[in-house]
């Protein structure tokens, strides 16, 4: 099984009055369209502000270390898991990713949209563009042990659960996400091409796009279409950014092939693949390179909040401004909509409300990755989301002949379901194990309520699901008798 980097395509809240916003005098701006589409740099005025930095991971085929949009200040570690120097890129994917995301402002070239970012670069792809899980995952768990606060993935493997055979789960991916996650991390992944999937259009989000926690990111036309390349889907599609015509940067040895033209370092001097670059990889870097400006304008946020900030504060996506085939509010094309990093900034700022951290996250499943209750916990506030994070299980310790109660008040207008799991339970989803299931509470409505007598002591899982559309807070109570 091996994971593929998304290959460029060649295809010709009520915001607060502001000053001027803030215009880069470097001079290929102009073919960076995208800028102000995502309201890249609308929130600042006349100068950018002094941030702390903020590390973002780029997990690709390396990076240029010679381009001078890339000053070694700005590369905080580089790592390559295949062999032979991580600041050298053969294919050029992941210095065009990092070019939007942390291209020096300096009055030369283009610039990136995190100007506080600090790269930490972990090369897993070469010439040929193929990804071994194991290499990504090596990546991911190097790159978070060296401090990222942000990881981007644009790559992927096809998700099919209509029909197995294709599908390209990787369990060795999936922990070295979840162990991202558990460390603090903001994942971003491209939701993939439909060029490498069995049919196009293609209506599952790639892995690990397709993992919770996970922010899935899709493309958008300069008329605000969704093309036909960018994968669909209900759940795991959660933002779109402008994916086709982007103008970033290359390796100067993909550039050199061209030496006549003036644009040294940059796509409209690469090959033709990069010269009017498309592709979910390119609308990915953007949604990072927000994630890391609001870490760097609020650093206490938390993993989730952030997630929850660029999705909510997204312009939806619909027929009234460029997309036909998109419903009014979220919709499988275009996820939560259009990513706007000016209201995105605005809903940081001192005074805005935050959604509340989920601080037992992730715990998504049963086993290692279920949160323990212990004894003196009576009750549990914490977030679910249809989306993001549609399960959260618990483990709890009881003895035969205890009486357990349990009572959900789930977020408003939900159907919430509450479910009390034998001990020997793996996986909660396991629909082969239905026997393992010791009690159940799904009635329609937020408020569910389960009474239950122990028969034998062990382990047992408290499942919180959300199996219908919705978000919010919930509180669990817990009794023991």
């Amino acid at each position: 099984m091996r994971r593929a980097l998304f290959a460029a395509l060649t295809v010709a809240f009520v915001l607060p009055a502001t000053a001027a916003a803030y215009t880069p005098s470097d001079p290929l701006v102009k073919y960076q369209w995208y800028l102000a589409q995502d309201h890249a740099f609308d929130w600042f005025g006349d100068a950018l502000p002094a941030l702390s930095p903020v590390r973002v991971a780029i997990v690709d085929s390396g990076l240029d270390g010679t381009n001078p949009e890339f000053p070694k200040a700005r590369i905080a570690a580089a790592k390559s898991f295949i062999g032979g120097n991580p600041l050298t890129d053969e294919q050029g994917h992941g210095t065009f990713v990092a070019g939007e995301i942390a291209a020096a402002i300096d009055g030369k070239g283009i610039v990136g949209i995190a100007f506080p970012a600090q790269l930490i670069i972990g090369k897993i792809a070469g010439s040929d563009e193929t990804v071994s899980p194991d290499a990504e995952a090596a990546a991911i768990r190097w790159a978070v042990d060296h401090g990222a606060q942000v990881i981007n993935l644009s790559l992927g493997g096809t998700r099919d659960p209509l029909h197995l055979a294709n599908d390209e789960y990787s369990s060795v991916e999936a922990a070295a996400v979840e162990y991202a996650v558990r460390h603090g991390v903001v994942v971003v992944a491209a939701v993939g091409n439909s060029d490498a999937t069995p049919t196009s259009p293609w209506n599952w989000a790639d892995y690990p796009a397709a993992l919770p926690h996970v922010i899935g990111v899709s493309a958008l036309t300069q008329s605000g279409n969704v093309p036909t390349f960018s994968n669909r889907d209900q759940i795991y599609n959660d933002l779109s950014a402008p994916g086709q015509n982007i103008f970033s940067t290359l390796p100067l040895t993909l550039t050199a092939q061209h030496p006549t033209c003036p644009d040294q370092g940059y796509s409209d001097c690469g090959p033709e693949g990069f010269r009017q670059a498309s592709g979910t990889s390119f609308s990915a870097p953007q949604v990072t390179a927000a994630a890391a400006l609001l870490l760097a304008l609020k650093p206490t946020l938390k993993a989730d909040q952030v997630s929850n900030v660029l999705e909510r504060s997204a312009d939806d996506v619909n027929a009234t401004n460029g997309c036909r085939t998109c419903a009014t509010g979220r919709d499988p094309f275009s996820g939560w909509g259009r990513l706007d990093i000016q209201r995105a900034v605005a809903n940081v700022e001192p005074g805005a409300p935050l959604p509340p951290p989920d601080r037992l996250e992730p715990n998504d499943d049963a086993g290692p990755q279920a949160a323990t209750l212990r004894n003196s916990v009576k009750s549990v506030v914490a977030t679910i989301d249809y989306w993001d994070d549609e399960i959260d299980i618990y483990r709890i310790h009881l003895t035969a002949r205890q009486r357990l109660r349990l009572h959900l008040q789930g977020p408003p207008s939900t159907n919430t379901n509450l479910l009390l799991w034998k001990p020997g339970t793996v996986h909660v989803n396991d629909l082969r194990k239905q026997r393992l299931r010791a009690a159940q509470s799904i009635k329609h409505g937020p408020t569910q309520q389960i009474a239950y007598r122990v028969p034998k002591s062990g382990w047992y899982y408290v499942e919180v699901k959300l199996p219908t559309p919705g978000f919010g807070r919930y509180t669990l109570s817990i009794g023991r008798a």
